[in-house]
Parts: structure tokens; sequence; C-alpha cells
């Protein structure tokens, strides 16, 4: 518009990706809750978050290197999911799995450290 001043801010892609886990993650738990798709409201929720964090994620990899977004998108949405699961729907817990979720979390800090994020 004429006359009008508009402001550009911009928006690091890594806030679209740590937006892209977050609905990954809220798209897994509504698959959990939907009952194999039998319960309408998570079964819209798995459709509408699976597709916000696929989108999300498109448009991290405008400036993060594709290897490391998907490792840091899965990653840290696994150790997400098995925290939730933990945490809420009763799943078990051991040393392996702590073990594990600890490795992952190390791998996505590594990967974040690599470089791969400008």
């Amino acid at each position: 518009m004429p006359g009008v001043n508009h402001v550009v801010i911009p928006v690091n892609s890594s806030i679209f990706l740590v937006f892209a886990i977050l609905s990954e993650v809220l798209g897994t738990t509504c698959l959990k809750l939907s009952r194999g798709f039998t319960e309408t409201l998570p079964t819209l929720g798995v459709v509408a978050f699976y597709g916000s964090a696929f989108y999300l994620l498109s448009l991290a990899l405008r400036e993060v290197e594709v290897g490391v977004a998907y490792a840091v998108w899965s990653g840290a949405g696994t150790a997400l999911i098995a925290l939730i699961g933990i945490a809420f729907f009763g799943e078990g817990v051991s040393f392996v799995k702590v073990g594990s979720l600890l490795l992952l979390i190390t791998g996505v800090v590594g990967l974040n450290l690599s470089g791969g994020m400008h």
C-alpha cells in the first residue's frame, strides 16, 4: 500500500523446525487418542497437526540442511513422544529406555552444534 511502511521480520528457520516438531508430536498424540480413527476429534487432529508439521518442516528446509532437519525433527519428536507415553499413557520406563532417550537428545544437540542449522 502506498505510504505504509512494511516491516519484514526475519524468522529463523529453527523456529519453524521447533513448531514442526511440536505439531508432529501433537499429531502422534492424537493418533493414539483416535483409537484407530474411531474418535472424530482426535482423527481431525491427526490430519491437522501432521499437515502443519510437514508444512512447517518445508519452511525450515529453506535454510536448514535436509539431513540435519530430518534428524532433529524425528529424534526430538521420538524423545517427546516417548516421554508423553510414559507420563500420560502409562507406558513402561526402564534404564534402557531412559538411556536411549538420552542418546537421542545427545544426537540432536550434536547435530545442532555441527553447523547444519543456519
